[in-house]
């Protein structure tokens, strides 16, 4: 008797055990609050394909962006103390100017409302930059834009890799290109703090997936290097030597030739 109700309980431990293991995964797939279970609740379907919220969101912070940056792309035109800053800002006002009507023609094609005013922190920024002048303006300006446009190159990369919309992919191209673009004028200023970028982006961005070691330090005294010498017997064959007549016999043969036609046409 002992026996039996000592195997039951043990049958009774394993099978326990294993629904537990088990009912997490089986549950998974259909349980509210995953990432497929979001993005199939978020995404409306259009003629040009599928429409995440992330693809609205991308759409509504291209016109956020046109929204400051061309103000702040005239002004820098007009404050830049230098011919890079002046240079940059032209480049702001050009691209947003083409940006903000692509994203107009998607938004409608889509039915998307779009907003008219840049959002509290892009105002400020505005503010900022207006109360500044001389060479605190041309630091503020290369900076504050260099950090907004390196946030934004992230949002567009992972949109353009993973949008289902082809007008969303189309814009997605065309704001990666205007984007770099701008990168790279701001960064042509030699103005941007590159150490600040890389703290902002410690402190705020998502932690890498992996932990890598710190690459070794030099060693105090290395090894030389080794030469490495070709084996005596290849063991693959080698193509015969190409063999070409000299110069001089080149010329010969031609002369040749020449006097040989001379007598036919004789």
């Amino acid at each position: 008797m002992r026996s039996i109700n000592g195997t039951g309980l043990i049958v009774a431990g394993l099978t326990a055990t294993l629904v537990a293991l088990i009912f997490p995964i089986w549950s998974y797939a259909d349980r509210s609050g995953t990432g497929l279970d979001t993005l199939n609740a978020q995404t409306v379907s259009t003629r040009y394909g599928p429409l995440s919220a992330l693809d609205r969101d991308f759409i509504t912070k291209v016109r956020l962006a046109g929204l400051w940056e061309l103000p702040a792309g005239q002004q820098a035109e007009e404050r830049g103390t230098t011919q890079a800053v002046q240079t940059a800002g032209e480049h702001l006002m050009e691209g947003h100017t083409f940006l903000d009507a692509r994203v107009r023609e998607v938004a409608a094609q889509l039915s998307l409302e779009l907003p008219n005013q840049p959002n509290a922190q892009q105002r400020a920024w505005l503010t900022e930059l207006s109360a500044a002048h001389g060479d605190e303006y041309d630091t503020l300006f290369a900076n504050i834009l260099r950090r907004a446009h390196g946030k934004v190159f992230s949002v567009v990369a992972q949109v353009r890799a993973t949008t289902r919309n082809t007008l969303v992919r189309d814009l997605a191209d065309d704001a990666n290109t205007t984007v770099l673009d701008h990168i790279t004028v701001l960064e042509d200023t030699g103005l941007v703090d590159f150490d600040a970028l890389a703290r902002d982006a410690a402190t705020t961005g998502p932690q890498p997936v992996t932990s890598s070691p710190a690459p070794p330090g030099p060693t105090p005294s290395p090894t030389p290097p080794v030469p490495v010498t070709p084996s005596s017997s290849p063991s693959f064959s080698l193509p015969p030597a190409a063999s070409r007549p000299k110069p001089a016999d080149t010329d010969k043969s031609k002369d040749d030739k020449d006097k040989s036609k001379g007598k036919k046409e004789d």
